[in-house]
């Protein structure tokens, strides 16, 4: 069995990315730092938004992937978690919720019916391909609290402690360096021209964000084969 998902096989090619900006600015610096300042600084700028992206990537392909394993492996609903199906049919579920109109709220729901009704049982596996998009919707700006969040909807409540004690005392600088990488990434796109790193703190940061998505594999991936299907 492979060590990891494909999904974080998929955020290392990715990170090569990354890897080239950084340097790049590195080489600059190396031969005129104040000269090339803004150069060194765009490209690092730049390093810190991709970074962030294909975090955020990686997460929601991990969860795609996981739900993909359901429908290809015919598992059974019995013991899918109900937030699953929450997050399903969510568009529907909160609008009908907001609709004072009673008319429309019936329509609303035949809506509903006429859409996700085959995926509402607790009998049989699921008989069609549940839309990732739909059910990742509202998933970013990848904070360590907002992956926590996300991971619940599939029922994985225990993801802070498993990460805790595969990490122990890296779970702290790992889970406060995805929050500041986001912050960092806020305010770039609020034009902060102040919120740079230099070459040497991107390739530190990265690697940071590669062992906490590391971790992060390995949990949800033993968590998901022991109760439904191997995805790795």
């Amino acid at each position: 069995m492979p060590r990891y998902t494909r999904s974080y096989s998929g955020l290392i090619e990715r990170l090569r990315e990354v890897d080239i900006l950084r340097r790049d600015a590195a080489a600059k610096a190396r031969v005129d730092p104040i000269g090339n300042a803004p150069e060194i600084n765009a490209l690092c700028r730049g390093s810190m938004v991709l970074l962030c992206s294909h975090l955020e990537a990686y997460v929601r392909q991990l969860g795609e992937l996981a739900l993909g394993s359901l429908v290809q492996g015919a598992v059974s609903r019995e013991h899918v978690a109900s937030s699953v199906y929450y997050h399903i049919s969510s568009d529907f579920i909160r609008d009908v919720g907001g609709i004072a109109d009673h008319g429309k709220a019936a329509d609303r729901v035949f809506d509903f019916l006429a859409r996700d009704s085959a995926y509402w049982s607790r009998e049989g596996s699921f008989p069609v391909a549940i839309d990732a998009d739909r059910f990742s919707k509202g998933f970013s700006n990848p904070k360590f609290k907002k992956i926590r969040a996300y991971f619940n909807r599939f029922g994985y409540q225990q993801y802070r402690h498993d990460l805790a004690t595969r990490l122990r005392a890296d779970f702290s600088p790992l889970t406060n360096a995805v929050d500041h990488l986001v912050d960092t990434r806020h305010q770039i796109a609020h034009g902060d021209s102040s919120a740079t790193k230099t070459p040497s703190e991107v390739r530190e940061l990265a690697l940071m964000v590669r062992r906490f998505s590391a971790a992060t594999d390995a949990v949800f991936a033993t968590w998901w084969g022991e109760r439904f299907r191997s995805i790795r």
